[in-house]
């Protein structure tokens, strides 16, 4: 036996094969990301953050978001969508949009630096702003009439589908904001696209077709734009970020940490881009086991480092789905499989 172990290890050694690598699964090695040896980051998370009243519940922790002043926006899936404000100490303050038309089923909320809340609704095909006050202010997309109205099915591959019109989406995934107020929207399950508008809603231009060639994407789940207003898209099918230019053009490819259910670039003289390898909302144990990462990055590409796993305990992430990085160092992680939002803060401080 004890040959035959040694057998094994020069085979490995000699396959330039790590070993740990040897032992995954097929569905494991397809998931986990490329990046090896990345440095740990140093992490605690904030217990009870989050202060509801009684009576009062989140569902799956769909989007977070938070304005210059710090309230943090909850775009939750429960009993029925809603959306939630709580001051910078996570006590509850207020619902915005309580029974809104537009509010179907949640999939992300961002802030603007206007301190407009933008919530991206992926079962009314619609992206709403909501001005500080929490009035609508502006409606891209519409909500399909019935009998369509709902989740349309997600397209079986190498199925053909009608070209989108400009001004209607197939259930978006998210949005965001060049210096100039123009407007990306992740037109995400159905139609493979990023859309451009200007900042008074007019169409502009769309990037992307469903597949794997650079340009292409399969299921644009994510995106943020830098303040030179290149856009990141998590291509999380494909398991990349895709960057563009500001004119939807195509740039670069980041390939190397896994599929980017959440992505997010802080603000700041010098940027930084987070990105969620998060574990499937199946809760498969399988692949579980080697995904829930999130990586810090440098805008080119570069990895600084990596913190957490999948889990369900305080300080393990249940399926990330959007990151709130408007301080560096103190990130917002909404989870869909864990109900909650947890407040990470990086490089923790300890007392002597």
């Amino acid at each position: 036996m004890r040959s035959r172990s040694r057998f094994r290890l020069v085979l490995a050694l000699l396959s330039g094969v790590p070993l740990f690598a040897q032992s995954l699964t097929p569905a494991q090695l397809n998931a986990r990301a490329k990046a090896r040896d990345v440095r740990e980051i140093p992490f605690e998370s904030v217990p009870n953050f989050l202060k509801l009243p009684p009576n009062l519940y989140l569902g799956e922790g769909i989007g977070v978001a938070t304005n210059s002043k710090g309230h943090i926006f909850v775009y939750t899936r429960s009993q029925e969508t809603r959306l939630f404000e709580f001051d910078p100490k996570g006590v509850y303050l207020r619902e915005i949009g309580e029974g809104l038309y537009g509010f179907v089923f949640a999939h992300a909320v961002r802030v603007d630096r206007q301190d407009n809340i933008w919530a991206v609704d992926e079962g009314s095909n619609m992206v709403i702003e909501f001005n500080p006050e929490g009035r609508v202010a502006m409606v891209l997309g519409r909500r399909p009439e019935p009998p369509l109205e709902g989740l349309a099915a997600t397209p079986a591959p190498n199925a053909p589908l009608p070209p989108p019109g400009p001004y209607t989406f197939n259930r978006p995934t998210d949005v965001g904001w060049d210096a100039a107020g123009n407007i990306f929207v992740a037109d995400g399950y159905g139609n493979s696209r990023v859309v451009k508008y200007d900042k008074n809603g007019k169409f502009v231009a769309e990037v992307g077709s469903h597949g794997s060639a650079p340009g292409q994407l399969n299921l644009p789940h994510t995106l943020a734009v830098d303040a030179a207003g290149n856009v990141y898209v998590g291509d999380r099918s494909n398991a990349r970020i895709q960057v563009f230019d500001n004119d939807l053009k195509f740039k670069a490819i980041y390939d190397q940490v896994g599929a980017p259910w959440a992505v997010c670039i802080t603000p700041g003289p010098h940027q930084y881009l987070y990105t969620s390898n998060s574990n499937p909302d199946t809760n498969n144990a399988e692949v579980g086991a080697v995904t829930g990462e999130i990586y810090k990055m440098e805008l080119d590409g570069t990895i600084l480092g990596k913190f957490g796993h999948a889990g369900k305990l305080l300080g393990e992430f249940s399926t990330s789905h959007e990151i709130d990085c408007r301080n560096e160092n103190e990130l917002l992680v909404s989870e869909i499989t864990a109900w909650r939002v947890q407040k990470i803060v990086l490089n923790p401080r300890r007392l002597p």
